[in-house]
């Protein structure tokens, strides 16, 4: 059962202010090191651009996430759940969601491209989907697998599910912390055929979180859904 968070709101803005002004210098940064020509920054796919534009906003997010920790006094073990004695009970309930929850968002993501197929809006492929199948670059590559993998389930659950949603909770807007933020989480990756399963991934990592009071767990299982999906392309891109 998940506890009562200490985060101060003033903080929560603050975290959330930090991220989105991260977001743009990054983007500004890149635009003008395009436009000098610097290498690695020649086009949106160059390895420059990407890991400018990752690192502004997942890669900045775990350095605020230590500031927001210093900031409440709270130690990481205790934040993302290390420290629980049912920490490898959380990580296996974890594991079987995941397997229980991955075709249901598969099948959801195919029923919404056929959907918008037929409303006349062709789908358009995930940024980080087409970034990883144009790239020509190993390490390129091998970048966008940790990025996945690693950097952005840790950023992403620590911001919606470690912050934002007990903190709406403990506002007194329950439902809203559940249905809200989950509708952000799918909402920031900017993409049509991918929203309503995002969505529904984004409740089940809060459940997880809610049920286990474990952070770790929901990171878990973000990575092997993004660690899935990341081997099923490679080997279709093959």
């Amino acid at each position: 059962m998940l506890s009562l968070k200490p985060w101060r709101t003033e903080a929560v803005i603050q975290l959330v202010a930090g991220v989105l002004v991260c977001l743009c210098l990054g983007a500004v940064a890149v635009g003008l090191l395009r436009q000098l020509g610097a290498a690695g920054f020649h086009t949106p796919d160059s390895f420059g651009s990407v890991l400018v534009a990752t690192l502004s906003f997942q890669g900045a997010a775990w350095i605020l996430m230590y500031v927001f920790l210093k900031l409440h006094a709270v130690d990481w073990r205790e934040a993302f759940g290390f420290s629980q004695a049912n920490l490898k009970k959380s990580l296996l309930l974890a594991v079987g969601v995941m397997v229980l929850a991955l075709p249901v968002v598969v099948s959801l993501q195919r029923l919404s491209v056929l959907a918008l197929d037929r409303m006349g809006w062709p789908p358009e492929d995930e940024r980080a989907v087409t970034l990883l199948v144009n790239a020509h670059s190993p390490w390129l590559r091998v970048y966008l697998a940790f990025f996945a993998v690693v950097l952005a389930p840790v950023a992403e659950e620590f911001i919606f599910r470690g912050v934002l949603f007990p903190w709406v909770r403990q506002l007194g807007w329950p439902k809203f912390a559940w249905v809200g933020v989950s509708l952000l989480f799918a909402a920031i990756h900017f993409n049509a055929p991918t929203f309503v399963p995002l969505f529904v991934l984004a409740m089940v990592f809060t459940w997880l979180y809610e049920k286990t009071g474990c952070l770790l767990a929901s990171i878990l299982a973000h990575s092997l859904f993004n660690g899935v999906n990341l081997v099923a392309l490679f080997l279709q891109i093959r």
